[in-house]
């Protein structure tokens, strides 16, 4: 049984559209950056964690739970989800007119241990007047996803460009996913 440890809706549809069947059940971790901390690394330690937390509460040792994380960075800083519509407003003036890094760790975590694996997406942002930024935060849109904007809603018209998986900046790298859960199928039949 496949289980995703999370609540995104997003990661939600992703996995519906590639054709897998699984249940649902959001892992509750602390979500804070370590002291010294760097993104891939923190990505990976939270996708860890959510997965072996779902893992150890579903109590089956059939069960492959998948656990994600994603933020965005810039300069080598995390961008998280907004705290408040200023909040959202900084992010959105600090990716204009440049290109960040959108990064997910995944992890799925078997009786057999854990995988785990990052996929690193680059966007290119159009440069952004007070007026859009504002207009988008009253949509409400930005509020919940790293960043501050989600490539699949209104903010894909600024996006011009980008390098790697597109479903990694949605929040799913569905090709990174598909040969992880492959990879322990394989393993189990052995």
């Amino acid at each position: 049984m496949l289980i995703l440890a999370s609540a995104s809706p997003r990661r939600r549809e992703l996995l519906t559209q590639a054709g897998y069947t699984f249940e649902v059940r959001p892992a509750h971790v602390n979500e804070d950056v370590r002291a010294g901390e760097d993104p891939i690394s923190y990505v990976v330690r939270l996708a860890r964690e959510k997965a072996q937390a779902v893992f150890d509460a579903a109590d089956d040792p059939q069960a492959v739970v998948l656990g994600a994380d994603t933020t965005v960075t810039l300069d080598g800083h995390i961008l998280g989800k907004p705290e408040d519509a200023a909040d959202a407003a900084r992010m959105l003036r600090l990716l204009s007119g440049r290109t960040h890094r959108v990064m997910t760790g995944v992890a799925v975590v078997t009786a057999k241990g854990a995988e785990v694996a990052a996929e690193v997406t680059g966007v290119r942002f159009l440069t952004l007047s007070d007026a859009e930024i504002e207009t988008y935060i009253a949509t409400g849109e930005p509020m919940d996803k790293a960043g501050a904007y989600g490539i699949q809603g209104m903010a894909a018209k600024w996006i011009p460009r980008v390098e790697g998986c597109y479903f990694n900046v949605v929040g799913l790298p569905l090709a990174l996913v598909n040969t992880m859960l492959e990879a322990v199928t394989v393993d189990s039949r052995q």
